[in-house]
C-alpha cells in the first residue's frame, strides 16, 4: 500500500471552522478530534460555552462540587449530537510510568497525544469530592462525521487542521480560543477570506 493512500487521520488535531462557514453550530468553532478514523470522526467544539456553569450542572445531578475554581467554569456545546449527555475532556489522571491497566472511569477513551474523554458519571462524581482529573473541560453533546463525511468538508476548504495544544483547551479565555488555535497555523482571522476557495 503506498503512503500517500494512507487514511488520513486526524485524533488529537483541532478543526477549525473557515470564516465563511454558514452552519451556526460551527460557525468560528474549534473542534477538538478525539477520534478519527476510515468510519469516521468524532470531536468536541471547546469555544462555544452553553448559558450553564458547571456549579449549575452539578446541582441538576445532584452532586456538591467540592472545587470552587470549577465552578463558574462554562459547560460548552460540544455539538450537534447527543445534547443530553455529557462529555468531560481531560488531562490523564495517572502519568504513562504509574497508569493501570484498566482506566480509573468506567469509560474513558484515551486519545493518542495525551488527553482522555471521560462519558461515565464517575469522572464527575471524583470532581464533586475534590478529586478528579485537574484540568477538564465538560461538554453537552459532540460533533459527528461519517464515513468520508469529514474529508469532504476538507476537500471543500470548510475547515483548516492544525495539531492540537491543550494549552487552548485548558489555559485560554473562551474568547481567545478561536484566534489561538489559528496562530498555532501562523494564521489570524482577518486575513482569511470568508469565502471558502477553490483553486
Amino acid at each position: 500500500m503506498a503512503a500517500d493512500s494512507a487514511p488520513m487521520n486526524l485524533t488529537h488535531h483541532f478543526l477549525i471552522a473557515m470564516p465563511g462557514m454558514e452552519d451556526k453550530t460551527f460557525n468560528r468553532s474549534v473542534v477538538y478530534l478525539c477520534e478519527h478514523s476510515e468510519r469516521g470522526a468524532l470531536g468536541l467544539v471547546i469555544n462555544k460555552p452553553s448559558d450553564i456553569n458547571l456549579k449549575v450542572l452539578f446541582e441538576k445531578i445532584e452532586l456538591h462540587l467540592a472545587r470552587p475554581e470549577l465552578g463558574e467554569a462554562p459547560v460548552f456545546q460540544g455539538g450537534p449530537v447527543q445534547t443530553e449527555r455529557g462529555f468531560v475532556l481531560h488531562e490523564p489522571v495517572f502519568t504513562q510510568a504509574e497508569k493501570p491497566e484498566e482506566s480509573v472511569y468506567a469509560s474513558t477513551m484515551t486519545i493518542p497525544g495525551g488527553l482522555e474523554m471521560t462519558t461515565s458519571k464517575d469522572v464527575l462524581e471524583a470532581l464533586a469530592t475534590g478529586a478528579g482529573p485537574r484540568k477538564v473541560l465538560v461538554s453537552l453533546g459532540y460533533s459527528a462525521w461519517g464515513e468520508g463525511q469529514l474529508e469532504s468538508e476538507l476537500a471543500e476548504n470548510s475547515w483548516l487542521t492544525v495539531g492540537a495544544d491543550p494549552a487552548v483547551i485548558f489555559d485560554t479565555p473562551v474568547e481567545q480560543r478561536y484566534d489561538k488555535a489559528l496562530m498555532l497555523l501562523g494564521l489570524e482571522a482577518w486575513k482569511l477570506s470568508p469565502d471558502a476557495g477553490h483553486a
